[in-house]
């Protein structure tokens, strides 16, 4: 049985209209409206902490991410600063990988294009269309890497292109196998012996006997001793389709199998085989046909 609220009259009298005016209270609804009065700042404050401590763990979680993310960036950043790095050392290389001596250069100039397409090779490029067309990448620093590593990729091609032309270079005979006098040129002339017109297949050069004979280009030598009319006969294989031979040396200074540099001595100057007197008889073949070897040397 629940007990009858108490209730509270109060009386208001106005003395000078002497109108009187009563107000009656339950105590309970008076109690729970001053209770609500009271405590509705309270529950405001609460509310007021508790936004705020969400929002500050909102941007607690936004400055993690923000966080990982400039990590990831600097990351990102750090690989493609080396990627640049690499590349900037590759086209330095490059430059001075290009470089060739002038008169190597000139004379490979004049190589038939046959010889010339021997040191050429393949080209494997893969540029930047490739890495756009592929589909597009998730972040601009993921294309940015794949652009360099297209760049990369074809920097590798153009190195090997670079390489092969300076192995052509440094192959091509340009230089004088030997300093002297030119008694003899490629072409028609008069046998020695004999007097009669015949076709000369190389250049004959009078030196002292003795006298070192170069390669004109780097080899490998194919054949070194006696051959013949040749007498004592060098043959160096330049690579490319491209041999020289030295013949009538008193002696020789190399052995087949045997790797040289141009400037490299391979024999010295001599009269052995049918020769009239002291001189080096030089000849250059390309694909298995004799060439004029002023052509490339260095007048």
């Amino acid at each position: 049985m629940f007990l009858r609220a108490r209730r509270y009259t109060f009386v208001i009298a106005d003395r000078q209209t002497g109108t009187v005016r009563r107000f009656t209270l339950s105590l309970r609804p008076t109690l729970l409206v001053v209770g609500a009065v009271f405590a509705l700042p309270v529950l405001i404050g609460l509310g007021a902490r508790w936004s705020v401590r969400a929002q500050f763990e909102e941007l607690r979680s936004a400055n993690a991410a923000v966080q990982v993310e400039n990590d990831s960036y600097r990351e990102a950043t750090g690989q493609l600063a080396s990627q640049i790095g690499e590349l900037e050392a590759a086209v330095q290389q490059l430059g001075d990988r290009a470089a060739v001596d002038p008169s190597a250069s000139k004379a490979m100039e004049k190589l038939p294009a046959i010889v010339k397409s021997q040191a050429m090779g393949g080209s494997t490029s893969s540029g930047a269309s490739s890495v756009m067309n592929g589909g597009a990448p998730e972040t601009a620093f993921g294309v940015l890497s794949d652009l360099l590593g297209a760049i990369g990729n074809r920097l590798e091609s153009v190195r090997e292109g670079v390489e092969r032309r300076r192995a052509l270079a440094q192959a091509t005979p340009s230089i004088w196998p030997v300093a002297g006098w030119l008694t003899s040129s490629y072409g028609t002339r008069s046998d020695p012996f004999t007097g009669e017109s015949g076709f000369h297949p190389g250049l004959d050069i009078s030196a002292d006997y003795g006298k070192p004979v170069l390669a004109t280009g780097d080899a490998t030598v194919e054949t070194a001793g006696p051959n013949g009319a040749y007498g004592n006969m060098v043959v160096l294989d330049h690579r490319f389709g491209i041999t020289t031979r030295y013949g009538h040396l008193s002696r020789i200074a190399v052995t087949a199998g045997q790797t040289v540099k141009r400037g490299d001595v391979v024999g010295y100057v001599g009269s052995t085989g049918r020769s009239t007197a002291a001189h080096l008889h030089y000849e250059i073949w390309m694909n298995g046909r004799l060439a004029n070897p002023m052509t490339l040397l260095a007048r």
